[in-house]
């Protein structure tokens, strides 16, 4: 499907798919190795994921691994006024995503720095829909079901709520890591091309996660080849965004995809 979204006036063209870099501005992310919460190092991040050849950053700013300890709304707004701050300054011409699951943390982000994208880490709720149809801009809706039939339904019932409260730019997350067994996260990648039917873009976000370094009994840091193999799957399985840590790598997957 060849699928483009509306970026603040700008169409992003997704019949090539599109690399989002993570920037977690969090001191508890689950790989280490992702957390920026100096300037320098966010200055240092948004610039790599740039000339990686990321056209997407993804800036988060409450940390959603297992047992973490979920910061306050307050200290998320703090924590992305910070770091979008630099984001915007650093790379102005960049489209910015925030990663977020509360409604007045999206509106920050969107009316005090122009964020371009909603990436929703819940299910999503009512009230998250009915502001990202007010702020018109696009939306990741993610799901934590644990099989592909469950997440069709569920995605077809929000993304008609969605719909109703006017949003147009709706893009798909089968959520990996999020409410599934190791076995069912496989077979959900397994079934990813059935997501097609939504007729809707489609983000695959698998980077060094627990699915591969359980798999494998490593750690997240051992865990990149384990995300290369996955993301070219995915590719070939119909993904138009990946969401990465290793922006080079992820680029470099889409480039072999698109020469078969």
């Amino acid at each position: 499907m060849d699928y483009t979204l509306n970026v603040h006036g700008l169409l992003m063209d997704l019949r090539v798919p599109q690399v989002m870099g993570i920037l977690n501005a969090t001191p508890d992310s689950f790989y280490a190795e992702s957390r920026r919460q100096t300037e320098t190092e966010i200055v240092k991040r948004c610039q790599q994921i740039v000339s990686e050849g990321g056209t997407i950053i993804d800036v988060g700013a409450c940390s959603t691994r297992p047992g973490a300890e979920v910061a306050s709304e307050a200290e998320e707004m703090e924590r992305l006024r910070f770091a979008l701050t630099v984001v915007r300054r650093e790379q102005s011409a960049a489209v910015v995503s925030v990663d977020t699951f509360r409604p007045d943390v999206a509106r920050m982000a969107v009316e005090e720095f122009g964020a371009d994208i909603i990436n929703d880490v819940s299910e999503g709720t009512p009230e998250m829909f009915r502001m990202v149809a007010r702020l018109g801009i696009p939306y990741i809706l993610m799901s934590v079901q644990p099989t592909m039939r469950d997440t069709l339904m569920a995605f077809a019932q929000k993304v008609q709520q969605l719909r109703d409260f006017g949003a147009k730019d709706i893009i798909l997350d089968p959520g990996f890591g999020f409410g599934k067994t190791l076995e069912q996260n496989y077979q959900m990648m397994n079934e990813l091309e059935q997501l097609q039917v939504m007729e809707l873009p489609v983000l695959v976000g698998v980077s060094r996660k627990s699915m591969i370094y359980k798999k494998f009994g490593c750690t997240a840091n051992e865990s990149l080849n384990g995300t290369t193999s996955l993301n070219t799957i995915a590719l070939m399985k119909g993904a138009d965004i990946l969401r990465v840590h290793d922006v080079r790598e992820a680029v470099e997957c889409v480039q072999i995809v698109n020469s078969l």
